[in-house]
This record gives C-alpha cells, structure tokens and sequence, in this order.
C-alpha cells in the first residue's frame, strides 16, 4: 500500500497554516525570498495574522471555558491559498470507501493528502471520546497500509503519528460538512508573494481596530482586551468572571481553558506573537519595508508578556495551580516531541490532572480575597497587554501605509 518513504515534513504547529507549510515542504516547494520551505509565520500573516478574541462559553453538562483566539479565524485557509495563487483540488463524498480509495489515488501519485479528521476520535490526542464534542481539522497524510491496518499523519507533532484504518475513517466520516474530504494543492505563484503578503498585513490590522466580518464587536481586537479586563472586576458585570466563573471547580475552569487556548491550542506558547513576529521579518524584505522589523521586536515583547499572564493564570505561589500548569505543559511537550510513543505518559498525566481538579475544585486554595486579587493582577496584565499591542498596531500601520 501506498506510503511516501521520503515525507520529512512535522515542523507545522496550527491545523491549518501547519498542515499547508508540511504539505508544501513534502512536495519540494521552496519561498523566493529564503529558497527554504515556507514557513509557518509567513503563512500565518498572510492568512490574516494574529489578533485578540474573547468569548466565555457554560453548556449544561460540561464545565465552562474560556476560548482565547490568538490569530485570525476568518477562513485563514482558503485565504492563504487563494492569496498564493495555490489552486485547491478539493475531492469528497459520503461513501467511506470511495473516501478511502481517493486518498489511495492521491498517495499512488506520490502526494501528500490533506484530509479532515475528528480530532477527539484520533486517538493520539488522548481526548475524552464524548458525543457532544468534535472538531474537525485538517492533517496531513502520508501513508495508509490496509494489510497493516496502519495510517500515517503528520499532525502538529515533530514525528510521525500512527492510527488504524478505522480509526481514520471514524476520524474522516464524524462531520458532515468535512465527511471523507481531501484537499491537494498545486504549486503557489511567487509573483504574488508580495501582494499576499501586505493584504495579510491590511487584514490584522482592521481586526484589531475595525468591527469584524462577523461577531460582536467587543470579541476581537483592541476591544476585547478591556472587554475581557472589564469582565475580571466587575462582578455585577454580564459575563463576568464572577458569575461565570466563581471560586472552585468553576474558576479552575476558567483558568485552565484560557491557558490552553493562550499557551498549548494549536501552538506553543506567546500567543503565537514570536510567529507573528518572524512573519513581520520575512515582510520586512519581501515588501522592502525595514520598519517591519521594529515592529517585529514590539510582537515579540508582546509574546512575553502573553507567556507571563499564561504564568499568572495558574501561578508560581499556588502550589496546586502551579502543578495543574506544568503538568499540561509538559502533557504538550511530550505530544509534539513523541507522539503516540508519549501517550502512556499522557494518560498519566491526564489521571493526575483529574484527580486535581476534583480536590482543587472542592478545596480551592484561594479564599475569596485571594481570588479577587488574582483577578485583579489579570486585569492588569491584559490591560497592559492591550496597551503594547496598540502600540504595535500602530506601528504597524505606519510601516505599510
């Protein structure tokens, strides 16, 4: 059965703009301006860049959460392909066997195949098998052995990942929408580099300082930070951290879902600011504009100060919340690094996690004057946060007008 021996590509970290930089890697595509693949940051600007997006979620039945979006979610992929002038060969159906035999067509022909997969029914994410949540995202397939009864994916991990035949399939057929698609993709035109580029840079900018395509207002951009600031002190306030998120099993919640979505969610670490940052440098001298780079060093400042409120969320001098933060750091390292070879550990760390949140969530360690000086020290950091990232906004826009 079909399997590319000479696929080398892991280095992508978000679904999307990751399995587009892996795809273009296995095929031998090289950017005009370095002749080395492209990179991630450089498809994460183009795609729209980076921004800031609040939104708290409490569902019966499950615990509420917080999502953090650090990039622009507005059709990122569609709109780095179409920016790159990448023509898309989109193949789908609802028959799961006819969806098996186009994949083997597309790896018979010594391609990679982007398909979309359940991320909860693969079982390398060791997540929760629940029928109430599924997302499904795009990764890269390499390989597929029917006799072998095996699957190769490259997935966010540095390595190669492994699932069954039928956990694929699963995985491929658990979404209507997405059921049994899979995307190949023709070369990119570098004549259109330049212009990809700058209207990535356009794009980030109004989702920082305009009303979105789509949404409240106050959910994206400059607004959301004192949006989701004015959310941390106003107990009386709609939303708010108070009502929402109350001392216990609630606010560890709380605290553990923004963590992930700032730190672990599709990326590793700084709210994806250090990629946004390396985009700026490539833009520095594909559009010939130096000031990008100054800009660059703003967002990489910024990184910091994301990785330091992703510290203060779960901090230091709590030790239970402390433990709760390096075990899911460490539970995302070993994935990246190891893949399934991790998932003993994984597991291990998922009981130790579990067992936490019951006794934390029962016996929080903060009493409430505790808590409310937590959320103060938050409100702080993200007000800061808002006010360098403004700054930077603006620079930006000097630098390209």
């Amino acid at each position: 059965m079909p399997h590319l021996s000479n696929y080398n590509a892991f280095q992508g970290l978000h679904w999307e703009t990751g399995s587009v930089r892996n795809y273009l890697e296995a095929v031998g595509v090289v950017a005009p301006h370095t002749g080395r693949p492209y990179s991630e940051a450089l498809l994460l600007g183009i795609s729209g860049g980076v921004t800031m997006g609040y939104f708290s979620f409490a569902y019966a039945g499950y615990d509420p959460h917080v999502v953090i979006l650090t990039r622009n979610t507005f059709a990122p992929l569609d709109t780095l392909l179409a920016r790159l002038g990448i023509e898309q060969t989109v193949r789908q159906t609802p028959n799961p066997a006819k969806g098996v035999a186009n994949l083997l067509d597309v790896l018979d022909d010594g391609l990679p195949a982007i398909v979309w997969a359940d991320m909860y029914s693969l079982p390398y994410n060791a997540l929760p098998q629940d029928a109430g949540m599924w997302g499904m995202m795009p990764v890269v397939v390499f390989g597929y052995d029917a006799a072998g009864d095996a699957v190769a994916i490259a997935d966010r991990a540095r390595v190669p990942l492994a699932v069954t035949t039928a956990e694929l399939a699963a995985a491929r057929g658990r979404v209507k929408e997405t059921r049994q698609r899979i995307l190949t993709l023709d070369l990119p035109d570098p004549e259109k580099l330049p212009a990809a580029v700058s209207a990535g840079i356009w794009d980030c900018l109004k989702l920082y300082t305009e009303a979105p395509p789509k949404g409240a207002r106050t959910n994206f951009g400059l607004a959301a930070f004192e949006h989701w600031a004015k959310l941390l002190v106003t107990p009386k306030q709609r939303m708010s951290w108070a009502k929402e998120f109350p001392r216990g099993s609630k606010l560890l919640a709380g605290l553990t879902t923004t963590f992930n979505h700032i730190a672990l969610f599709g990326k590793d670490g700084n709210a994806e600011r250090l990629h946004f940052a390396d985009f700026l440098d490539e833009a520095a001298t594909i559009l010939q504009r130096p000031a990008l780079r100054a800009v660059a060093e703003q967002f990489r400042s910024s990184g910091r100060a994301w990785d330091a409120l992703g510290e203060a969320l779960l901090p230091d001098a709590v030790a239970s919340l402390r433990t709760t933060r390096a075990l899911m750091v460490r539970r995302h390292q070993r994935f990246l690094a190891a893949g399934n070879a991790a998932l003993p550990e994984i597991r291990e760390i998922d009981a130790q996690l579990a067992a936490d949140k019951q006794r934390i969530g029962a016996d929080f360690p903060l009493d409430d004057a505790g808590v409310a000086a937590l959320c103060r020290d938050l409100h702080d950091r993200v007000l800061a946060i808002r006010a360098g990232e403004a700054d930077a906004v603006a620079a930006l826009r000097d630098a390209v007008s």
